[in-house]
This record gives C-alpha cells, sequence and structure tokens, in this order.
C-alpha cells in the first residue's frame, strides 16, 4: 500500500547557507517516502536567495505542490520572497512548537529554516512536525482567508475594527 507522503512531492531549495542542511533533509524526507523535488542551489558557493526562493513559491502559488521547504542562513530573505506570492504562507521556524502552531493556526505551506541557527537534529523535528501537523481550521480557516481579502482591509484610523 502507498502511503500519502510517497504520493506528495516536496519542493526544497536553498542558498549557499543552508546547502549543507538541505541535503541532509532531503534524504530524511526521501525516508519518509515523499518524492523531493531539489530546486538548488547545488553547492556552498555563494548565491543570491531570491534566486532560489521565486521557483518554489511559484509553485506553490501556482498549485504544482502542496508544501515546500526552504533554508537560508536566518530563514527571513527566502519568507520575504516566498510570502509575495499568492497564496503562499511560508513560516520561518526554529522550535517544533512553532512549526506546530505555523501548520494548526496558520496552514503554512511553506516551511522556512534558518539553518545558521538549527542544528541538524532540531532541523529534522521541525521537519517532521511540520509535515505531520495537520491544519485545525474552524476559527483559524477565517483568519487565514482574510490572508488573501486584500479589499476587505478593514479601516483602523480610529483604533476600532468595523
Amino acid at each position: 500500500m502507498t502511503s500519502p507522503a510517497q504520493k506528495e512531492r516536496i519542493p526544497i531549495a536553498s542558498d549557499h547557507a543552508g546547502f549543507e542542511m538541505k541535503q541532509k533533509l532531503e534524504e530524511v524526507l526521501k525516508k519518509m517516502g515523499y518524492d523531493v523535488q531539489d530546486l538548488g542551489t547545488n553547492s556552498e558557493a555563494s548565491t543570491d536567495y531570491p534566486d532560489y526562493a521565486h521557483p518554489l513559491a511559484h509553485e506553490i502559488s501556482e498549485g504544482d505542490a502542496k508544501r515546500g521547504i526552504l533554508l537560508c542562513g536566518t530563514g527571513l530573505g527566502m519568507s520575504y520572497v516566498a510570502n509575495r506570492y499568492p497564496h503562499v504562507r511560508a513560516a520561518v521556524v526554529w522550535a517544533p512548537e512553532i512549526a506546530e502552531l505555523a501548520r494548526k493556526h496558520n496552514d503554512a505551506n511553506v516551511l522556512v529554516l534558518p539553518a545558521r541557527f538549527l542544528s541538524e537534529p532540531d532541523a529534522e523535528k521541525i521537519l517532521k512536525t511540520f509535515l505531520e501537523t495537520p491544519f485545525e481550521g474552524g476559527r483559524h480557516e477565517r483568519r487565514v482567508e482574510k490572508i488573501e481579502r486584500k479589499e476587505d482591509i478593514p479601516d483602523v484610523s480610529d483604533g476600532e475594527i468595523e
């Protein structure tokens, strides 16, 4: 019998700062049964993180992949790029508890890891938590839907939301 993970393709990308950890996490993903698509980089030579974040975020935004993994030194640059795309909810995660809440409450679909600040065992725990935690829905569904609705921006000029 084929597990759901074996059917899901997970794109993963990093800049030079996340390269070594990306290589390790690719192996973890494969062992978990995922179809891993490495979008680069392919070495520790200095690169520009947007060159790798854009293609991955585009795949998520277009629905070509359900979830993705990005890595850079702090996670911030990759998240800035990814979150510019519609339907992408990229979460910088530094602990399993943050990964769990990002999935449960925000339906995060891109995990962004700050590779310079995580050990490999911690990154693996975060990855597994992210992939194994479902979105809770309920009251959180309404909030996630509001992320995409720019036309419904509330007027808070008087300090109150109407």
